[in-house]
């Protein structure tokens, strides 16, 4: 076995299900090592923000795996740094695998090609963005450093980086060993527990707020059979929309402060013991409170560690956790507690009327009424807010981090490692930048249901600064564009050309479908409008 195949399956046995690419020189022997050996399957896209973009989104939606973004030295990596910044900010696990100079390449005293000021530059700027860093130059060391960055890159739910020298490819090398997750201090898990329960149990108002880690880690299934035995209600935070999507927990909705269901605000705000599950403590998701929450009242799981007030119970993971509640709570009847289901908007009226944000939430309910629920996966933007009030599906999305171009990539990255037909919302902005991507779906037979939100401007900037003219942007009929990417597109002016573009989509298999909705300036979606104001109120404040 050489380095490249002990590498190839040390990334199958942690979970990578394929590969995300795009060739250079620096990365062409292990690209050959890919193609030749078949160990995983290779998808290559058009450009470096798409590859990290996709790969990110395997890892999202698969949960307790591994993203693969397979890239050049240099000009390949450097050119994927915001999507593994995206990664890194929200917790993703992925594996970032650069290819390198080889050894005699960095002694012969020349300035090589794609380097910055050092040749160790690249490695030094992506010690900023992952968790984890090795370099391949030694295969007797490669097989324990391998096991050590890929346990981290799981354990911590953060991106990690391998460079790969091209002259190290075929070195032959032993298999790489999968570490064992390392132990829990028992005594301070179960002092954890007890503690947790007993304010559980004094509370009045007790909720559970869900964020991004339970999909992580892959335990969704186990914070929704807790909150039954504890009979607490949920949940979600901004950035957790769409867990819990395919359980029967007692969901309350999602959690969005002033711009949400007043209840759930209240709900949160107001509970004594707020249990929060992986949430990530950001001003995504707790900027526009009502009222300022007291964390020292509440209690956080989150980074491998259990925060109370003033004690912390470190080295204790999300799953540790869950599995020492669920011991200690089996002896209570699972009954759900009474809690308003979330309600969304329906019933399109499909007339001549124009299009807004909100009419396209309620075509893909109604779409998903009739048909049965689709995988989400938006860009930022007002996109983003209308995708808050779409039933409660799996949503995958930049919530925190905030970045453009997000969509069209990671929903071709979910269905390469899903198989599962995606609908992908982008604004026009977000659209110019990656999605042209589009056009690598014939090679693969992708077929993702793409909704372009087309107000020819950034709209969501605009709500911010309404005489700016930067924020115009051109008519650039991307619906036309489609077929010459090997697409389907359709320009909706209207409701009824929506509803009906949406319906001859949905009935179209094996080739991507565009929906160009066109939308008036101005037009946002209720939930946005709500943050916009909530945003200025609290500022003013």
């Amino acid at each position: 076995m050489n380095l490249s195949l002990s590498l190839l399956h040390a990334l199958k046995a942690h979970g990578a299900r394929e590969l995300f690419g795009l060739p250079g020189d620096f990365v062409l022997p292990f690209f050959q090592q890919l193609e030749q050996s078949q160990v995983l399957p290779l998808y290559t896209l058009s450009h470096e923000p798409g590859v990290g973009f996709a790969a990110d989104a395997a890892a999202r939606f698969q949960g307790g795996g591994l993203g693969v973004a397979v890239v050049t030295y240099g000009a390949g990596a450097l050119n994927m740094v915001n999507a593994v910044a995206s990664s890194y900010a929200e917790k993703v696990p992925m594996v970032v695998i650069s290819g390198a100079p080889a050894a005699h390449e960095r002694r012969n005293g020349f300035l090589l090609h794609h380097q910055t000021r050092t040749l160790d530059s690249q490695l030094a700027i992506f010690r900023e963005i992952t968790c984890d860093q090795v370099v391949l130059n030694n295969a007797e060391t490669a097989p324990a450093d391998i096991a050590r960055v890929l346990r981290n890159c799981q354990m911590q739910s953060r991106p990690v980086y391998i460079e790969l020298p091209r002259d190290m490819v075929a070195v032959p090398c032993e298999p790489v060993p999968r570490l064992p997750a390392p132990a829990h201090d028992m005594e301070a898990l179960h002092a954890c527990v007890q503690e947790l329960l007993a304010r559980l149990a004094r509370a009045r108002n007790p909720v559970l707020l869900v964020g991004i880690e339970i999909r992580r880690f892959g335990v969704e299934d186990k914070v929704a059979r807790l909150a039954k035995l504890l009979r607490v209600p949920v949940a979600t935070t901004i950035m957790g929309r769409g867990l819990l999507a395919d359980t029967d927990a007692p969901l309350l909705g999602t959690y969005l402060g002033v711009a949400g269901d007043p209840a759930i605000t209240q709900a949160v705000e107001e509970s004594d013991a707020l249990l929060m599950l992986g949430v990530l403590v950001s001003d995504t998701n707790f900027g526009v409170s009502e009222r300022k929450i007291d964390m020292r009242r509440g209690i956080l799981a989150l980074d491998g560690q259990v925060s109370m007030g003033y004690h912390v119970y470190p080295d204790i993971s999300l799953e540790a956790l869950l599995d020492g509640l669920l011991e200690s709570a089996q002896s209570l009847a699972p009954q759900a507690p009474e809690h308003k289901t979330a309600r969304y908007p329906h019933e399109l009226k499909a007339d001549g009327e124009r299009i807004e944000p909100m009419d396209i939430a309620r075509a893909v309910n109604d779409l998903m009424a009739r048909h049965g629920r689709m995988p989400i996966v938006s860009d930022i933007g007002d996109c983003f807010f209308t995708a808050l009030d779409i039933e409660n599906t799996a949503l995958l999305a930049p919530g925190y981090y905030a970045t453009m171009g997000y969509g069209v990539p990671a929903g071709l990255g979910l269905q390469a490692s899903s198989g599962e037909r995606p609908i992908i919302l982008v604004g026009d902005g977000a659209f110019q930048m990656t999605g042209w991507e589009l056009g690598n779906c014939q090679r693969y037979g992708w077929d993702p249901i793409v909704i372009v939100f087309n107000n020819c401007g950034w709209e969501m900037l605009r709500t911010f600064q309404p005489t700016a003219c930067y924020n115009d942007l051109s008519d650039w009929h991307f619906a036309d564009a489609a077929p010459a990417l090997g697409g389907d597109g359709y320009r909706a002016e209207t409701r009824e050309q929506l509803q009906q573009a949406l319906q001859q989509a949905l009935a179209t298999r094996g080739k991507f479908q565009l929906i160009e909705a066109m939308l008036p300036r101005g037009a946002l979606s209720a939930t946005l409008a709500r943050f916009v104001d909530g945003v200025r109120r609290l500022q003013s404040q």
